[in-house]
């Protein structure tokens, strides 16, 4: 029999490579492994050189299959405005890298919580629609369009592409929307945010289906719009890449070293765990703790660290290619992470999880006992949350870890990856989806 045709589909995504950090690996990793699967994806991007991406990671361009196409385009924001007003480069997601805002980034804030709206990015939206006018009056024929946000704006651009063409359109929320925890730092009047609202409600109505990474976020956007057809969100977590944890393992024989990888501000509130390091080396003076940051950290949690008597064992390093990141990640005792002290925060499932899984290193995850990420670690056999104030709780279990590394340096797990969190299974999950709605 002769084989079907492949189901193209356009990828519209504000962060991709050179773009870095954690958003990028998504879309990415999709697109990666689509084209095995039978589908053929065309992405359409913003010209890195004129993007405001927080973070460059030049490295991922080789991720990228060389058959696919990458149309790139203009844009207009308002970032090069901000930093010459402020001096400071631009935010990062949650404004980590801000610290303690001055009058004039709180004065930004409020002109980008109000008049750019869903957010600065807004600018691009145009460009894009462009490109894909050109492309469909071009005669090209597409089964779909997956539009990836944040920045939320860009599922703007599918809610035009579905109304004048008539696309089955899947919306990827990597983040939730109106109730993202930094919306309060935005200072929006209540006209505004109830137009951030309203998009919102028209994004998540509209849309063939709507892509989630967990369980609480579908259950946040069920709430608020209880009406909404079952089956319409489907929830497809972030995952682990297996290529990139080819390297071996190399766990420090000298110390019990706990890497943290990724943005992390006060927020997280990490002060009670570090205080408890600091009291388990005080208790087992044979077991050298230590401490690596790798990417952004705000003022704040550098402050913790002293505060907590750490600094000689802490290292702070900045931002670093994926690939050496994941090396950090193998050359460490044990890792660490947390989810900010937040409302809603329960739904908070970092993509950096699915790669410590991935990892096998014990996992410290300070949060919320009973969510999102604490299951995902309960199911894979890493760990489990350590609540914020539950001293008790990090003491007792710091205390197993240095009891453990005493018997043996190498604290690695079995198995920690189950297979369903894979990149290459979501990929042929979202394939599944693809042809399930071209036959709608």
């Amino acid at each position: 029999m002769p084989q079907s045709a492949p189901l193209r589909l356009l990828v519209i995504t504000y962060y991709w490579p050179p773009s870095g950090g954690a958003g990028v690996q998504r879309c990415l990793k999709w697109v990666k492994y689509l084209p095995e699967l039978g589908v053929e994806p065309t992405v359409i991007t913003v010209d890195p050189d004129q993007a405001s991406y927080p973070v460059r990671d030049e490295s991922l361009l080789r991720e990228v299959p060389p058959g696919v196409r990458v149309i790139r385009t203009a844009t207009l924001e308002p970032f090069e405005s901000y930093q010459k007003l402020t001096g400071r480069a631009v935010p990062h997601g949650g404004f980590a890298n801000e610290g303690k805002p001055s009058a004039v980034q709180r004065a930004m804030r409020f002109v980008r919580g109000n008049f750019f709206l869903p957010d600065p990015r807004r600018g691009w939206n145009r460009y894009a629609l462009a490109a894909v006018d050109k492309l469909l009056a071009a005669g090209e024929k597409f089964d779909a369009v997956l539009t990836s946000s944040p920045p939320h704006s860009t599922q703007l651009i599918g809610l035009e592409i579905q109304k004048k063409y008539g696309l089955r359109w899947l919306a990827d929320l990597r983040d939730p929307w109106t109730d993202i925890y930094y919306t309060k730092d935005l200072h929006r009047t209540p006209p505004a945010a109830w137009l951030d609202a309203h998009y919102e409600r028209q994004v998540l109505t509209k849309a063939d289906a709507v892509l989630v990474t967990s369980p609480e976020t579908e259950r946040l956007f069920r709430r608020k719009l209880p009406d909404l057809a079952k089956g319409k969100i489907v929830v497809l977590p972030n995952g682990y890449d297996e290529p990139d944890f080819q390297q071996p393992s190399a766990p420090p024989a000298d110390c019990l070293r706990v890497t943290h990888a990724g943005t992390i501000s006060a927020r997280y509130r990490i002060d009670n765990l570090l205080k408890a390091i600091a009291e388990t080396q005080q208790r087992y003076p044979q077991v050298p703790w230590r401490l690596r940051f790798v990417g952004q950290v705000d003022a704040g949690v550098r402050a913790q660290v002293t505060a907590a008597g750490l600094s000689e064992a802490t290292e702070f390093l900045p931002f670093v290619p994926h690939q050496q990141s994941v090396a950090y990640l193998m050359t460490s005792s044990a890792l660490l992470m947390a989810i900010p002290d937040v409302a809603l925060n329960r739904g908070i499932l970092p993509g950096k999880v699915f790669e410590y899984l991935a990892a096998r290193k014990p996992v410290l995850c300070v949060g919320p006992a009973g969510s999102d990420a604490d299951n995902v670690l309960r199911e894979a056999g890493a760990g489990q949350a350590l609540p914020y104030d539950d001293y008790a709780f990090m003491l007792s279990t710091l205390t197993q870890l240095a009891q453990q590394w005493q018997r043996n340096s190498n604290l690695d797990l079995t198995d920690t990856t189950p297979a369903h969190y894979s990149r290459q299974g979501q990929a042929a999950r979202l394939a599944e989806l693809l042809r399930a709605l071209s036959r709608v």
